[in-house]
């Protein structure tokens, strides 16, 4: 049986192809429609919401940290300065394996172990993952090779250059003109968060930080165009930071490295002022530290040798040490015995080397006293007293003076608190009387404080900043000034002038102008009186009296740090270092119309007027000498015109 044909219906299959094209057809419409739609909606109606994503995933908007005001002494010399340094920069968001990149770097460019674990502290701590975040502070040019030949390897790196903080004369300004240090988070409690975006260091000591605000300055911005690994390819557009202003101030460099160079490696302080305006010509603290290891970054042995050093390099001993003033103390006493009436320039005491209370065995001894001889100076009268500066005369004299009448004398020299304008946390010493004792000790007030406060000792404390204050205070023949540090803003006289307070308290008023020159003799007398014998010679004409080619008051004080057992005789070889006296000295030239005066101290010393007096020398000659050929100079100019 044959097969069965089948006839094609050729309608049927027409009408099926046209279904099937119309069916794609409208697919395509209705996807051509979808891209069109959706090109409208990127292009015309949501353009701009898409261009700022678009832009914010290309463009970075970075703060700029405002340069650092500069720091200059009153001859213009810069103490701090800003410097390029080439730093490495992480952004962590393009960093596909933080930790592996940082032990990459640690390794690439052969970072010690502090330095790795500063660098990890860094990233751990910080607050904008999409931004730059420094984590070397100094590259060598070496590692800056390194990273460049290894940058690809190493997405979400840069080296960047940028302006750190630069010390030039290191220790020999340290603890004056101060330190920046990095960022803690208390100090990112405490300041504008904007202000210090890109701000990494703030001043964290001396004149740096009194002045944070002044040196700062204010940020600034730039539009920055970034590729996919999130390093930058141009700038777009920049909004400057405005620098922070220069600071001058009445520090003089030369007398620094002066007093630097008369301690000749001693621990001590030297402060000097400007008894016109309260300027601090000069404030040493030895020894110290290189401020700029804050800055670059240090080893663990420099870090170590630092923080615990039993010499406390970083501790300012011309604003914070706080010492027993000894006999510079002295001066004041007699002053306070003018004024009170409790004595005259003319009342005579025998000085035989030793005091005793009414009805007490106690022996207060002169500071001649041995064994073999108790010394003592003879018939002393105030003058004689000052310039052989005999204890028992003053032992006799801070007996008969209630100890209240004689603290409140003594407060008005600026003891018992911080007169500065501008040193941040300078030390208040101790002024002690029957009520500090009875609230800290539990004990009353007995007559055998007064006789040891007599002499600045007993609980009585102060800082050679302020013994550089009460020097100044002579100077002025009773004026008291202010100590401060900056003496102009952008410009070195914008600042200066006098300072001085007046003395309206009644004690001070009550010493006159004839008692202030009387003093002021006496006070001469310690450095110029020789030729007299051992008994007759001022304490420090025998160390720096004889060459001297102007006229200096002074006075030499030496402070027990232990007590010495009665009967017993101060011998320096048996004791520990940090057990000898301190030594003391304070003094102003010239006599008349002071320009300088200053307090020295030098820690565990010895003697004040052996020690401690050269030292004071050393630096009053330096600025007289800088005086006389500043005073040259011009009579040269004026000759010229």
């Amino acid at each position: 049986m044959a097969p069965e044909l089948s006839i094609k219906d050729q309608n049927r299959e027409v009408e099926l192809f046209v279904g099937r094209a119309t069916t794609l057809f409208v697919l395509v419409v209705l996807m051509l429609g979808l891209l069109i739609y959706r090109m409208l909606e990127l292009q015309l109606w949501n353009h701009d919401t898409y261009k700022i994503r678009s832009d914010d995933n290309r463009i970075r908007v970075q703060t700029l940290a405002p340069p650092r005001g500069l720091i200059f002494d009153r001859n213009g010399r810069l103490l701090a300065d800003n410097q390029n340094a080439s730093s490495l920069a992480l952004v962590i968001d393009n960093m596909p394996e933080p930790s592996q990149s940082l032990e990459r770097i640690g390794s690439l460019l052969e970072l010690t172990n502090t330095q790795r674990s500063e660098m990890i502290s860094r990233v751990e701590s910080n607050r904008r993952p999409d931004a730059p975040l420094v984590v070397v502070d100094s590259l060598t040019e070496e590692q800056v090779a390194r990273m460049a030949v290894n940058r690809h390897l190493l997405p979400g790196t840069e080296v960047v250059n940028r302006l750190v903080r630069h010390y030039p004369y290191a220790e020999i300004a340290a603890h004056a003109v101060g330190s920046v240090r990095r960022l803690s988070d208390e100090d990112l409690r405490r300041v504008d968060p904007v202000q210090y975006s890109a701000t990494e260091f703030i001043g964290k000591r001396g004149v740096e930080a009194f002045y944070e605000d002044t040196l700062h300055g204010q940020v600034g911005y730039q539009k920055a165009e970034s590729d996919a690994l999130g390093r930058l390819r141009q700038t777009l557009d920049v909004q400057s930071p405005t620098a922070g202003k220069d600071l001058y101030l009445h520090l003089d460099i030369d007398l620094q490295r002066a007093g630097v160079a008369a301690l000749a490696g001693r621990r001590g302080a030297v402060v000097a002022l400007d008894p016109r305006n309260g300027g601090v010509l000069a404030m040493v603290s030895q020894p110290a530290y290189d401020p700029n290891f804050f800055v670059t970054g240090m080893s663990e042995a420099v870090f170590g040798s630092l923080s615990t050093s039993k010499y406390v390099p970083l501790f300012n001993r011309a604003t914070n040490g706080q010492y027993a003033p000894g006999s510079t103390f002295k001066p004041i006493v007699g002053l306070a015995g003018i004024g009170l009436s409790a004595t005259t320039w003319d009342t005579v005491i025998e000085d035989r080397g030793a005091f005793q209370l009414p009805g007490q065995e106690r022996e207060y001894r002169d500071w001649s006293w041995t064994k073999e001889n108790s010394g003592g100076q003879g018939m002393v009268d105030l003058r004689r007293a000052i310039y052989r500066s005999s204890n028992v005369y003053f032992y006799d004299l801070a007996s008969r003076i209630p100890v209240q009448d004689l603290v409140d004398f003594a407060a008005q020299f600026g003891l018992g608190r911080d007169m500065s304008v501008d040193i941040p946390a300078a030390g208040s010493g101790l002024l002690p009387d029957p009520v500090w004792k009875q609230g800290a000790k539990g004990l009353p007030w007995f007559p055998g404080d007064s006789v040891n406060m007599g002499i600045g000792q007993g609980d009585l404390l102060a800082t050679p900043l302020q013994m550089a204050v009460v020097a100044a205070t002579l100077a002025n023949r009773g004026r008291l000034v202010q100590p401060r540090m900056m003496r102009g803003i952008d410009a070195p006289e914008s600042g200066d002038g006098e300072s001085l307070l007046p003395s309206t308290q009644i004690a001070l008023e009550q010493v006159s102008t004839q008692d202030w020159e009387s003093m002021v003799a006496a006070l001469e007398d310690v450095v110029h009186r020789g030729n007299q014998g051992f008994r007759g010679n001022g304490t420090a004409w025998a160390y720096i009296g004889q060459d001297i080619d102007y006229r200096m008051a002074g006075k030499s004080g030496t402070a027990q740090v232990v007590e010495i057992s009665q009967g017993e005789e101060y011998d320096e070889e048996t004791l520990s270092e940090f057990d000898r006296k301190h030594a003391w000295f304070i003094a102003f030239a010239p006599v008349e119309n002071p320009t300088i005066a200053l307090a020295v101290l030098v820690e565990n010393g010895g003697g004040g007027s052996s020690v401690a007096a050269p030292v004071a020398r050393a630096v009053i000659d330096a600025h007289m000498q800088k005086a006389e050929s500043e005073r040259v100079a011009q009579q040269e100019m004026l000759v010229q015109r």
